[in-house]
């Protein structure tokens, strides 16, 4: 009986063996035909595309992939250019907001200011500032280079006997070319322009349509205590009745002639003062037209304005 169940066991397994075992052959087979077809299609296909290829001008060519790296680098080109814009406009407006300017154009600046010394009757040296309006002018305080009213009415009577800049380490002779109507110091008529021969400095850009509008930063370069032109920063204050401008820069002593300047690196005042004891609160001289009237034309910050006569 357990012999019967074995044999019949037996069967019943090798049957489904041979069974399994054709199945694997068709489906195997069927692949086998199916990719044979697939490779005959492919061939014919290849054997068109070189056939094709073959009657053309470029027998030769060879088939290449279509990756666009050209297109690619042109979009990172684009990419790289769009950051660059992104990160300058940043810098800008945080330039804007907070009051700054470049470096570079600072240096630049600095490159336009000289110092200035006078010698009086009395033996005495006085010493500020002048900037460069180009072929050999300056613009400066009128209290530098002319002897005005002393408010000691007991102090000896002076006249300014020389002008001197300091160009290359040395000593140039200036001559007064026009001067303000002051006849003190701290006026809005406190102002002088003075000559030199032509001289390799960068002309200073002008602005005298500045609006002092107040908190605008700005910017002071000037022979802070005859020691070279220094750099000051501060903000605009209020105007007074009597047209100056009052600021916190550092006032002091030598800068009287120097530069003013705003955000974008253009003259738009020369400081000429300050308050007696007070070192930081100062007094600026806005940039006027008139004060160019005898200084050849030059480029300013309004390409139509016409600020001086040429001579």
């Amino acid at each position: 009986m357990n012999s019967r169940r074995i044999l019949l066991l037996l069967a019943l397994t090798t049957t489904a063996l041979v069974f399994f075992a054709l199945g694997a052959f068709r489906v195997r087979s069927g692949e086998a035909l199916d990719r044979a077809t697939y490779d005959a299609e492919l061939d014919a296909i290849r054997a068109e595309v070189r056939s094709e290829l073959g009657r053309g001008p470029h027998a030769d060519a060879v088939p290449a992939g279509t990756s666009g790296r050209v297109a690619a680098e042109a979009s990172g080109v684009s990419a790289a250019s769009a950051r660059a814009r992104m990160v300058t406009e940043i810098k800008q407006e945080l330039q804007d907001e907070m009051g700054l300017l470049p470096v570079r154009l600072l240096r630049e600046r600095r490159l336009s200011f000289v110092e200035l010394y006078s010698t009086d009757t009395l033996g005495k040296t006085n010493y500020g500032t002048a900037g460069y309006l180009g072929h050999g002018y300056f613009i400066t305080v009128k209290h530098g280079v002319i002897a005005l009213r002393s408010e000691d009415e007991r102090a000896a009577p002076r006249k300014i006997v020389s002008v001197t800049i300091m160009y290359g380490g040395k000593e140039t002779p200036a001559k007064i070319v026009d001067a303000g109507d002051a006849d003190v110091e701290v006026h809005s008529g406190d102002w002088a322009i003075i000559r030199t021969r032509e001289l390799d400095l960068p002309a200073l850009r002008v602005d005298p349509a500045f609006s002092y509008d107040f908190a605008e930063p700005i910017f002071r370069l000037g022979n802070d205590y005859s020691k070279g032109i220094i750099l000051s920063t501060g903000y605009v204050g209020q105007r007074t009745p009597s047209g100056l401008v009052t600021c916190l820069t550092d006032g002091h002593p030598g800068v009287s002639g120097g530069g003013v300047l705003d955000q974008r690196g253009d003259l738009v005042g020369i400081p000429i003062g300050r308050m007696q004891g007070d070192y930081r609160f100062s007094f600026i001289l806005p940039l006027r037209a008139e004060m160019l009237r005898k200084v050849p034309a030059f480029e300013t910050a309004d390409p139509h304005a016409i600020v001086a006569d040429p001579q």
